[in-house]
């Protein structure tokens, strides 16, 4: 016998999950608008991209407090690293994954054939939105209490700051007296909404190239795997 599919709606899947009751609902919506399902009329301001710009703020500021708070003998270089790791777009995609953020997102059906809906890039964007949203509808408070929650596991998965690939190969190199590692930008592909770009990096004398859905992401993929072939 066949379950039946489940008729729940994912926005208010979602808004159930977030610790706040929304006074104006509407922004909820706004967080959930990717900029292909914004009106170009209206300049694509309906589009989260604004409330993302704010949420970015708010996720960093919430952050460096718990961070300054959970972890006092350490000093402010190494804050920064455990910061630059919990507000990654890896970091946040889990996050994304974890409250159901995909599911939500208003796309166009024509955007749907690109994967645009699961793109890491495109789900990290959304959370932060939400938690602009979250900011403009109720302040830091109820901000506050989704990102200790929903960030608890990653805040607490390092005993020691996380060192990204590019710091670690810069280290390598530098060690070695090879100089600092060469990034190359080998092409950028895809819409303006999605765009897909592919990086060299050189050192050691050895090269490896990678792919991502940002040139950061692109050269911290492409520092690992040179990392790999370099024994590293």
């Amino acid at each position: 016998m066949s379950t039946p599919a489940s008729t729940e709606d994912p926005v208010a899947a979602l808004v159930a999950r977030l610790p706040h009751k929304f006074r104006r609902p509407e922004l909820v919506l706004h967080a959930l608008t990717h900029r292909s399902a914004a009106d170009p009329k209206n300049r694509m301001l309906d589009s989260n991209e604004r409330l993302e710009f704010v949420g970015d703020r708010v996720l960093a500021l919430i952050m460096a407090e718990w961070l300054a708070e959970r972890f006092p003998q350490e000093r402010e270089g190494d804050l920064g690293k455990r910061l630059a790791a919990l507000v990654a777009q890896d970091s946040l995609a889990k996050v994304a994954a974890k409250i159901g953020v995909a599911a939500a997102l208003r796309i166009p059906a024509n955007e749907e054939r690109s994967g645009v809906r699961n793109r890491a890039s495109v789900l990290s964007d959304a959370v932060e939105a939400l938690l602009g949203a979250i900011y403009m509808d109720g302040g830091l408070e109820p901000a506050r209490v989704l990102i200790r929650r929903e960030w608890a596991d990653l805040l607490e998965s390092s005993a020691r700051p996380p060192v990204s690939p590019k710091t670690r190969l810069q280290e390598w190199s530098l060690g070695r007296g090879l100089g600092l590692p060469e990034y190359v930008l080998v092409s950028t592909a895809g819409p303006s909404h999605a765009p897909v770009f592919t990086v060299r990096v050189l050192a050691g004398g050895q090269d490896a190239e990678a792919t991502g859905e940002s040139k950061r992401a692109a050269e911290q993929a492409a520092a690992e795997k040179l990392l790999r072939v370099l024994g590293a």
